[in-house]
């Protein structure tokens, strides 16, 4: 997901910058796209690529021709870099501490602003929204000051908090849809998860979550020019009292709590 809604998203993109990535996972996928004609990745640890090249199934991709490998602080290299290189940005970092910090400053969006070609994207790891919320937000009004078209896209990761992780996606330029592939994938046979339904569907937003981050970016329902009619499974759950208990304090407006258990719709 953090590769393909980028990349289809944008009608041609050949060159492309991975920050972080190590596990090869990012590049695996962004190598699959045939239009690319050059590929960065840099990642601070060496160490990261040679333990993943003997132990990880994703690191399959590190000696593709294309690929170029760079080992520096990825703040350091964008701010030293040349202005206008990159048709997409690929920001595969971990959580905003320790040696990642600078990876969520407004210096290192800039930065990336400034490294994209007219009409190029940027995706960045931007949180959860059950537990991150004021991190994302803070984030996007960053964002929104720097890019001309901001948005929240959502996936399902068993294995993080929540099961949950959402991704920055920044465009550089007019008339950038970043909610709507322009390119259909010649390999979807490959694929075990993205599908162009799915790239559309990961911008629609739980609406304590579209509320939130209305000022920054375009709603999704303006958007579909229904917000009368359309309606969201999250908007409508209701939680068994002992999740609503812990929710209810910060979205109280949004989540309800019902007596006998039951989830009710």
């Amino acid at each position: 997901m953090m590769t393909h809604l980028p990349l289809f998203s944008h009608p041609d993109p050949k060159s492309v910058l991975i920050v972080g990535g190590g596990d090869g996972g990012v590049l695996r996928e962004v190598c699959r796209h045939n239009c690319v004609e050059k590929v960065t990745l840099v990642d601070i640890d060496p160490m990261v690529l040679a333990v993943s090249r003997k132990f990880l199934s994703t690191a399959t991709s590190f000696d593709d021709a294309r690929v170029t490998i760079v080992h520096q602080d990825a703040a350091e290299f964008l701010a030293d870099g040349v202005e206008g290189t990159y048709d997409v940005i690929i920001a595969d970092t971990s959580d905003p501490m320790g040696p990642a910090e600078s990876l969520f400053q407004p210096d290192f969006y800039e930065s990336m602003h400034a490294s994209l070609k007219e009409g190029g994207i940027v995706c960045a790891q931007c949180e959860c929204m059950w537990i991150h919320l004021n991190m994302i937000s803070d984030v996007f009004a960053c964002c929104a000051d720097i890019f001309d078209a901001v948005s929240y896209a959502s996936t399902m990761v068993p294995s993080y908090p929540c099961g949950q992780i959402g991704f920055l996606l920044a465009g550089k330029g007019q008339d950038i849809i970043l909610r709507s592939p322009c390119r259909t994938p010649s390999f979807q046979s490959q694929l075990k998860w993205y599908n162009p339904s799915v790239h559309r569907a990961s911008f629609v937003l739980p609406q304590f979550v579209e509320d939130r981050l209305a000022p920054y970016t375009q709603s999704y329902l303006d958007d579909a020019e229904e917000s009368d009619t359309m309606d969201c499974f999250f908007s409508r759950c209701k939680l068994p009292s002992f999740l609503g208990n812990i929710f209810a304090t910060r979205h109280d407006s949004t989540l309800e709590t019902v007596g006998n258990g039951d989830r009710t719709e």
